[in-house]
């Protein structure tokens, strides 16, 4: 199915999967596999369907019965982001000549005194030192936080399909030590389809970490001999 044909789009990186009972039927965005879902319910009634978001490991709420309009209209009503009060709008700051607008939303921070006092000596003032801070431990951390979500993300996925499989809590044990091997055999008995999905869920967490450069624009110093 072209996913040209539907309107609905997901984030670029949106990925789901859809399983009947412990079958794999669908994989790709929202709709597709909704429609997916949708179709195989009509033609097989029993196994269970459940649809897992791959960025998360969650179950995605989703009624895929009725017609393919119903279905698109609710996967739609899925993906739109929850609604929430605005904040209230940022007092206007004086500008200087050329200042762009950097899109810059207020929010309250709380810190202790002499984060303050450190704040108030940096370039720029508070609000530029805060936001460097802030990018800067997004690049270092960037290795680490990928590593902890797909492990969540599959330790979720396992929970909801492989909970009481044998060898379920050796194998969450294994995905958090960081040991792919072990993490497969004892995944070895579980529904092909279910070890498949935990194995490409978890694979990020068994990548080692990338070099981070403290500048994003000048790569790491070589030591060389």
């Amino acid at each position: 199915m072209s996913s040209d044909s539907h309107a609905i789009a997901d984030a670029p990186t949106a990925s789901y999967t859809a399983f009947s009972g412990t079958q794999c039927i669908a994989r790709g965005k929202l709709v597709d596999v909704a429609l997916r879902a949708r179709k195989a319910l009509e033609t097989v009634r029993g196994p269970q369907l459940t649809i897992f978001d791959d960025r998360t490991g969650d179950v995605v709420h989703l009624d895929v019965e009725g017609s393919v309009a119903e279905v698109e209209a609710r996967a739609a009503r899925a993906l739109a982001p929850a609604a929430v009060e605005p904040p209230p709008p940022p007092r206007p700051e004086p500008r200087g000549p050329g200042r762009p607008r950097l899109g810059v939303v207020a929010r309250e921070v709380t810190l202790l005194p002499r984060h303050w006092e450190w704040l108030a000596h940096q370039p720029g003032g508070a609000s530029v030192a805060l936001r460097k801070l802030v990018e800067e431990a997004r690049r270092a951390n960037g290795g680490k936080d990928r590593i902890r979500q797909a492990r969540e993300a599959a330790y979720r996925f396992i929970s909801a399909m492989a909970g009481d499989e044998a060898g379920f809590e050796e194998a969450a044990r294994a995905l958090f030590a960081g040991r792919p091997n072990e993490f497969g055999q004892h995944m070895a008995s579980w529904p092909k389809d279910v070890r498949e999905h935990a194995v490409r869920l978890a694979a990020p967490s068994f990548e080692p970490e990338a070099p981070v450069s403290p500048d994003p624009a000048r790569p790491p110093s070589i030591n060389r001999a």
